[in-house]
């Protein structure tokens, strides 16, 4: 019985490591296409809104569905969605064909981010007791690193640059659907799943008071996320002057895999205070990151953006945390479902008007401004959990 349990939790982290991975494929190959076919940042930053905002409809139309037919087949499916996106991504010359790919793979990433997170959570060990929050909300994060990292790779160094990193994406997903084929099912089907495609967004009442601080964390990180995607390649490229794919990867994967590190330090401290902390790392990270662009440095950018992604996975870890605490099996999914509705939220409204911005502010200029909400967040974020904290102890 362990053993099953434990091959249900390494086939659920794989599986959603292989789904952010294609996410996360697709970045170091935004400046080849401005290159060769002419995209703009204004069309690449429309991918990342058809790719967020995928997602978001899915997670409002389907984020519990896998409470009532199981974890698997919900699982399965996401990881389809994801391999025809990478299917369609095989030949993109045109701006259209890139935001059809992202909306497939943000279809399968909005199903697998409450089914694939709440199958971790149902079968992670007990102890440590911080380990089902940390892999549930930072494999994700990890996830996108590794996809940046082997696309940056192969787009400079292998063949087939435009297409091979989406071929390797590919067997990783069809592996990872194997692998959840084989494991147990923690979810014993249940009527009304017709219903739950209602659009209905809910927490447990005794988690309510938790939601606007971790609304801050989660759409400010998210914004940031968003930002590497869309933004950085161009950055990279024409303010830190550097145009190899491999940097850009490693760049992206900077903010991005040190989340999965400063998780388990959050874990150290009650949930208001690993926020409270994790926000101010990540406020310092991106005063790094504006001084970086500022002047030019690229090792600066690279420092300061390890410093936010790692802040950052100890404030998003934290609020994921304050709000499992407690959690019952029929809970996890809505509540995972609200998790990313805020996460992809902070995503796709800020790049939306970055998008419309973009053509008449320069890169830099956008930066200042994602630089302006993570100070907003950060000091709502204080604010919030200073106040919860005065409620609790009168």
């Amino acid at each position: 019985m362990q053993r099953t349990r434990r091959l249900t939790f390494v086939s659920a982290v794989v599986s959603l490591v292989a789904v952010f991975a294609a996410v996360g494929s697709t970045i170091p190959l935004f400046n080849i296409y401005r290159a060769e076919d002419g995209f703009t940042n204004a069309g690449i930053s429309l991918t990342v809104v058809a790719y967020s905002a995928a997602t978001l409809s899915t997670l409002l139309v389907l984020g519990r569905l896998s409470n009532h037919v199981g974890r698997r087949p919900v699982a399965i499916a996401s990881l389809g969605l994801l391999v025809l996106g990478c299917l369609l991504l095989l030949d993109v010359h045109h701006i259209g064909i890139l935001i059809a790919g992202r909306l497939l793979m943000g279809f399968g990433a909005g199903l697998a981010s409450s089914s694939l997170t709440a199958y971790i959570v149902d079968a992670a060990p007990a102890r440590p007791a911080w380990l089902a929050s940390v892999a549930s909300s930072q494999t994700v994060m990890l996830g996108l690193a590794v996809g940046a990292i082997a696309s940056g790779a192969l787009v400079q160094y292998g063949p087939w640059r435009r297409d091979l990193i989406f071929l390797v994406v590919i067997g990783l997903l069809i592996l990872s659907a194997g692998l959840v084929a084989i494991s147990s099912e923690t979810v014993t089907p249940a009527p009304g799943g017709r219903q739950s495609l209602r659009p209905h967004v809910r927490v447990p009442a005794r988690v309510r008071h938790l939601v606007p601080a971790a609304a801050a964390v989660f759409l400010a990180t998210w914004a940031t996320g968003a930002f590497y995607q869309a933004f950085v390649p161009a950055l990279v490229k024409d303010q830190l002057h550097t145009g190899n794919s491999l940097i850009l990867g490693l760049v992206f994967a900077a903010y991005m895999g040190p989340s999965a590190l400063g998780a388990p330090l959050g874990g150290r401290f009650p949930p208001a205070a690993a926020q409270r902390v994790g926000m101010a790392g990540f406020l310092a990270g991106w005063i790094g990151i504006l001084i970086a662009i500022t002047s030019g440095a690229l090792p600066l950018f690279i420092g300061a953006t390890i410093v936010a992604g790692a802040a950052q996975g100890i404030a998003i870890s934290a609020a994921t945390r304050g709000l499992l605490s407690g959690s019952e099996l029929a809970d996890r999914a809505p509540i995972f479902a609200v998790v990313y509705l805020l996460s992809y939220s902070g995503a796709t409204i800020p790049s939306l008007i970055s998008a419309q911005l973009s053509g008449v502010l320069s890169v830099p200029h956008i930066a200042f401004g994602y630089g302006a909400l993570a100070l907003v967040a950060t000091a709502f974020t204080a604010s919030a959990v200073r106040s919860r904290g005065a409620h609790v102890r009168t």
